[in-house]
Parts: structure tokens; C-alpha cells; sequence
């Protein structure tokens, strides 16, 4: 008996950023599991959710006019996807004040489509899609208003304009108007986005993203895979990877857009860029081929030496915080850490402590005679939290920071990496750590993985707290190392005319 076909599966917002290809393997490999650190990630959104969920009215408060009906309906979020279709029709024709863990679905120029809304608002014009996102969707700003709404006051409050700036996400933004154009004549015109600050809903008009929603839309699924940076924690990757080999694909050597630039000019494959490609990226192929991978360049830049040298690693929270900064001297390894909840009084204490901790050791360098130097691997993070740790806490002097970053003092190996090396599959600190014959104690953690084990030691396991400091501490230890292979001349290291 002939199975009878399939219908497509509907594109989710989701879909429509990154790999592209993904959605054709979603659909014809329905049945391959979620890698484990995807697994990971879904009882951090189901926390964040519950959380969101915990603040949303279930009544009218006083004031609202209590005799009026207020009905909130949440859908399991456990129900299949039809499921939730359809609950979600029924509690629009019960005319629902608040409907959680939603599904709209339809088509949009012809293309079927899912849409999942955290939150359904019921107002005077229609129904308002809600979105919980990871994202820091808006930020403080004197000059800039926008509009929001307190998570406990909504579909019960007016919007209150405060002085902040939106920031837009692509797939924030995907999901927003694809909520908004399925919910067609039932669409109040407005939508919310709850970012890490979890206790408002910015307002924002989902009409502005409808247009690049369409043109997504309608580009064409690819016939054939790409490699791209997030290959590595896909599922499909296992089917990807040996259809790239086959065609020698030059996103092998080149993810995402990286190899775009010779594919127009007619250069597809590994070997072709080989055979025909310029001399540096030629040898950058060849060099992948025979499995090196890393080169190194004629000219290498000098590292910087020092009498006191400290290899420091930041670990942060999303855009909410850094809860740890780990700081290896050379023989001891000293962490600063909270495990409070970040952005107010742990947070500034605990960098407060680091940062008095660091500047006693370069006052008592300099006062023994001494020269002292401090390093990080790509200092684009730590600078960032440095600054914003200075700007927002006033027990650290922002203008000292300041001064510290702008110094001799403070030195970015990454930066003298890229002067150095070039790499055939980047130059990540964890690439270089076998080169330089560095290993990690836990060589699965990332910084992906870390925000779990930061979830869980928050919650007080002792395990997940130990993993996340012995990380930090490899992280500042492989730092000390690549800067001595630097400065040892990277010996065992091709140049480039050598391949």
C-alpha cells in the first residue's frame, strides 16, 4: 500500500535566519533528535517563560473594576503543535483577555507558516502577539522614548512611555509580524517583546518587519547545503557534512559568506580555489587539505613581556551581567564569582572585588620597580564589561577602567594572534589550544553550555559550579600558553611558503 504524502512542514520564524538548508533536512529527516546541548537549552526558555508566565495577571487588580470578567486561558506547552492550533482558535472565540504558549497557523503568500506567540493580548482594537526573547531589546537612553508595559499589567495597563531605545533582532522581529499577519482581521496592529528584562513589554509595530518577512519568504530553499558556523551544533550536520565532502564544497574551508567572494568569481570548490585562487588563500587551502590547521606568517608580531604578567577570562550572563572574572598569575589561579543573581548589589561587589584585587597587584609591580602587564584572549568582552561594570556600579572609578584599557598594560593576544597565524578553521582559543599543546580538563564546555551550568549553580549544584570555574581557569591558563608559543616563535608551525 502507497504511503500517502506528507504535507510540508510549516516554516517557523526560526527558519527563516541562518542556515537556510535547515528547514529542507527538517523536513525530510523529521525524525533525527535534538543534539544534547540543544536539550540543554529548552529548560532555560521553559524557565524564562515560567518566569514571564508567574508576573502576568490572572485577575483585575484594584482599580481595574473587579466585576469585570477577566479570563486568562494557558495552553499546555506540551500539547503537540496541532493541538495548540487549535486551543489557541477556541480561546480567540471565547474572546480570552490572555492566551499563553499560543499557535497561529496559515499561510502567508502562499507559504505555510507556524507562528508561536508567548503571549495573545486581548485590547480594545484585536489581539497583540507577545514575545519572551533572550535578546536585550531595549536599552536606556536620554533622549530616545518608547513605549512599554509592566509583564504584571498586561491586558490590564495602558502603556507608560520611558526614556529607552529599541533594538531590533531579525527573528524577533520574524516572529512578530508572522504573529501578526496570521492573526489577519483579529490583529490589534501593535506587538510586545519581553527581552532580559523580564518584567516589561516594549511595544513595537509588527507592520515594520512584515515586508522582510515576505521577501525571506520567498527566497528559495537551497538545493544543496552550506557550512556555516552554527553547523556544529546542528543536528543535520552528521548529513551535511559528508554531502559537502562530496562536492568538495568551498564553505568547508570557508563558512557562511566567507567564500562568497570566489564562488563569484567562479570558484566553488576547495580544489579550484587550490588550483586557481591567489597565493594566500591557495595555501590556506592547501594547508586545510592536508589537515594543518594553522599557518604561519612571515612577519610575527612581538608579545609583549612583563615582570607581574595576570591572563584574566570573563564569564557573563546573556547581556545581563558578569558573574565571573578569573584571573591566572602564573602559579595561582584566583576566581571572582557570585552566584546571586546579577545587575545590582552581588554583581558590584563581586567586580568590585576583582577590580581592587588587580589594581593592588599593578600598584605593587610598579612600586617594587617592577613592569606588569595583563592579558585576555579578544578583549572585545572583557572591555565591554569592564566599562559597563564601571559605568553602572559607583564603587569602581569609571575613568581608572578607562585608563587601564587604553594602556600598554593591558593586551589583547587574540590581536597578536591574527598578526601572526592564520588559520584554517578560525583562530579560537580553543583551535589554537592543541597546536600549542594546551588541553582543557573539560574540553565539551563552551560558552553556549556554560549559561546551563551557570543555571544550575545558581540553583546551588556544587558540580556545575566546580565545571564552571575549572573552564574559566583553562581559559585563562590557554591564554598564558598561546602567548608563550607566540613568543617562542610558534616553532612547529608551517609558514606560509612552506605549503
Amino acid at each position: 500500500m502507497n504511503t500517502p504524502p506528507q504535507p510540508a512542514q510549516p516554516v517557523r520564524a526560526s527558519d527563516l535566519v541562518g542556515c537556510r538548508y535547515r528547514l529542507r533536512q527538517r523536513r525530510e529527516h523529521p525524525d533525527v533528535p535534538e543534539l544534547p546541548d540543544a536539550l540543554l537549552r529548552q529548560p532555560q526558555m521553559d524557565a524564562v517563560r515560567a518566569t514571564v508566565f508567574e508576573m502576568l495577571p490572572v485577575k483585575r487588580a484594584l482599580g481595574d473594576g473587579r466585576r469585570k470578567a477577566f479570563t486568562r486561558i494557558d495552553i499546555d506547552p506540551g500539547a503537540g503543535v496541532d493541538a495548540r492550533v487549535v486551543e489557541t482558535r477556541l480561546a480567540l472565540k471565547r474572546r480570552a483577555h490572555l492566551i499563553t504558549n499560543a499557535a497561529l497557523e496559515g499561510t502567508i503568500d502562499g507559504v505555510p507558516t507556524l507562528a508561536e506567540a508567548d503571549v495573545l493580548v486581548r485590547t480594545d482594537q484585536g489581539y497583540a502577539p507577545v514575545i519572551i526573547s533572550n535578546h536585550r531589546v531595549a536599552r536606556e537612553h536620554p533622549h530616545e522614548e518608547i513605549q512599554m508595559v509592566p509583564t504584571g499589567r498586561i491586558g490590564l495597563g495602558a502603556p507608560i512611555t520611558v526614556r529607552a531605545k529599541g533594538r531590533h533582532h531579525t527573528v524577533d522581529g520574524y516572529r512578530l509580524a508572522m504573529a501578526y499577519l496570521l492573526l489577519g482581521d483579529l490583529a490589534d496592529g501593535r506587538g510586545g517583546v519581553i527581552g532580559q528584562d523580564r518584567t516589561r513589554a516594549y511595544i513595537v509595530d509588527p507592520s515594520r518587519y512584515t515586508q522582510p518577512l515576505r521577501d525571506a519568504l520567498a527566497v528559495e530553499i537551497p538545493d544543496e547545503p552550506k557550512r556555516m558556523k552554527q553547523c556544529a551544533s546542528c543536528r543535520f550536520w552528521p548529513l551535511c557534512k559528508p554531502r559537502l565532502e562530496e562536492l568538495d564544497d568551498i564553505s568547508l574551508l570557508l563558512p557562511g559568506g566567507r567564500g562568497d567572494v570566489w564562488r563569484e568569481r567562479g570558484l566553488h570548490t576547495v580544489q579550484s580555489l587550490i588550483d586557481s585562487g591567489p597565493a594566500e588563500p591557495a595555501a590556506l587551502a592547501r594547508a586545510w587539505r592536508a589537515g594543518i590547521p594553522v599557518l604561519r606568517r612571515e612577519q610575527m608580531a612581538d608579545v609583549p613581556r612583563a615582570d607581574v604578567e595576570i591572563d584574566i577570562d570573563m564569564e557573563a550572563y546573556l547581556d545581563q551581567g558578569a558573574y565571573l572574572w578569573g584571573a591566572f598569575d602564573g602559579e595561582t589561579y584566583h576566581p571572582f564569582v557570585t552566584w546571586e543573581e546579577v545587575g545590582d548589589a552581588a554583581e558590584e561587589a563581586n567586580f568590585n572585588a576583582f577590580w581592587s584585587w588587580l589594581m593592588a597587584r599593578r600598584r605593587a609591580a610598579h612600586e617594587a620597580g617592577q613592569t606588569f602587564r595583563a592579558y585576555c584572549y579578544a578583549a572585545g568582552g572583557e572591555n565591554h564589561w569592564l566599562r559597563s561594570s564601571a559605568r553602572r556600579f559607583a564603587s569602581v572609578d569609571a575613568d581608572e577602567v578607562a585608563e587601564f584599557i587604553a594602556s600598554d598594560e593591558w593586551v589583547d593576544v587574540f590581536a597578536l594572534v591574527r598578526r601572526s597565524l592564520v588559520g584554517t578553521d578560525g583562530l579560537g582559543l580553543k583551535v589554537l589550544g592543541p597546536v600549542v599543546g594546551f588541553e582543557w580538563e573539560d574540553d565539551d564546555v563552551d560558552g553556549e553550555r556554560s549559561v546551563a551550568l551557570r543555571r544550575a549553580g545558581r540553583l546551588g549544584d556544587d558540580a556545575a559550579r566546580e565545571m564552571l570555574l575549572r573552564y574559566n581557569e583553562d581559559d585563562c591558563r590557554a591564554t598564558r600558553a598561546v602567548r608563550d608559543f607566540l613568543d617562542a616563535g610558534a616553532q612547529g608551525v608551517p609558514e606560509f611558503g612552506a605549503v
